[in-house]
């Protein structure tokens, strides 16, 4: 896919205020980590996650989003007004009927003339959702999208704490459960238009997307009771065939957008952990110094977590103007998406 006039106009994270460390985590899982001999720091040093963020009890996704959404219109030079997409693209959604997006729209104080859905496909639905709006500002149908994602992870890491307390598990009883503990939670939002609404706006240049089916059972989640969810995944198999589909996405997204390692000047990747970000930069030979990551404060949030990494890098200085910029996307399915930004 290539785009020739969206811009990426503005962007915003929104935090919670609460930290939850992994120190903590593992302070509550004393008695597994006891019977199971367990080393204490296990958990950060697989990962190098050493924190997470919480949102307060009762926080909905919708929430969630709506305040990253106000954040970036408060940023933006354009108005609430000429917003005529909206997308909510979290994996977590405040109810399976109606769209999560239509309470964000309504707590953002958006128009009745935006057209309102949500977007979902695990830790990909922002970046879906980014394509699906450059699409329809190509086509002519729209000038103005704003995506919005609110990941709530609370609910998961705590209903997980609780299962893994709940009986004498044994030790490959609760590898499904490791990943659920790098978990965070957070929002974040951008204004998406057509380049003559904000000429000086970072440009989307296009990207590639591939996808491997079989391996759609190694990560899956559900709710689980009224204010619970459940996850169980295979992070063995799931790294090695997440890292394979990169490798054959890489390879077109090269040859679709122009643009390689060298070219490229920074890399934000989905915000797993330490073990897959050096996995994945060796095996598509890029160089780590050009990374920007979050997972070490952040943990992993889901389908805000590549795009909340690219806002922070660029408060931070990571990524300035001209710099061309690769977003490297997986998420569980296993579906795999690579875009160009040209900042």
């Amino acid at each position: 896919m290539k785009f020739l006039n969206t811009v990426i106009e503005s962007m915003a994270v929104a935090l919670p205020d609460e930290v939850l460390t992994t120190t903590v985590i593992e302070e509550r899982l004393a008695p597994l980590y006891a019977r199971l001999k367990l080393p204490e720091g296990r958990l950060a040093l697989m990962t190098g996650i050493r924190e997470r963020r919480i949102w307060p009890p009762g926080t909905r996704p919708s929430d969630a989003s709506a305040k990253a959404g106000r954040a970036v219109l408060a940023r933006s030079a354009l108005g609430a007004d000429q917003v005529q997409l909206f997308m909510h693209s979290a994996v977590c959604r405040d109810m399976l009927e109606p769209a999560t997006a239509s309470f964000a729209h309504r707590k953002i104080g958006l128009p009745a003339t935006a057209q309102i859905f949500d977007v979902s496909n695990a830790c990909l639905g922002f970046l879906n959702a980014m394509t699906v709006a450059a699409g329809m500002i190509e086509s002519g149908q729209i000038e103005c999208a704003l995506v919005v994602s609110g990941e709530n992870g609370g609910p998961l890491v705590e209903n997980t704490l609780q299962t893994l307390l709940a009986k004498p598990w044994t030790r490959k009883e609760i590898k499904p459960f490791f990943a659920n503990l790098t978990i965070g939670s957070g929002a974040v939002a951008a204004v998406l238009c057509h380049r003559r609404l904000a000429p000086e706006g970072h440009r989307l240049v296009g990207g590639c997307a591939r996808a491997a089916t079989a391996h759609s059972e190694l990560c899956q989640g559900d709710n689980h009771g009224a204010e619970a969810l459940a996850m169980q995944t295979d992070s063995e198999a799931l790294l090695v065939a997440g890292v394979q589909l990169a490798r054959e996405t890489w390879h077109d997204f090269c040859a679709e957008t122009d643009m390689d390692a060298d070219r490229c000047d920074r890399f934000i990747c989905h915000q797993v952990g330490s073990t897959h970000r050096r996995k994945l930069y060796e095996a598509l030979g890029l160089d780590l110094a050009k990374d920007f990551s979050t997972f070490e404060t952040l943990g992993n949030t889901g389908s805000v977590a590549l795009p909340s990494t690219m806002a922070l890098a660029t408060e931070a200085g990571a990524i300035t103007r001209g710099d061309k910029v690769g977003l490297l996307g997986i998420g569980s399915g296993l579906n795999c998406l690579m875009l160009a930004v040209e900042w």
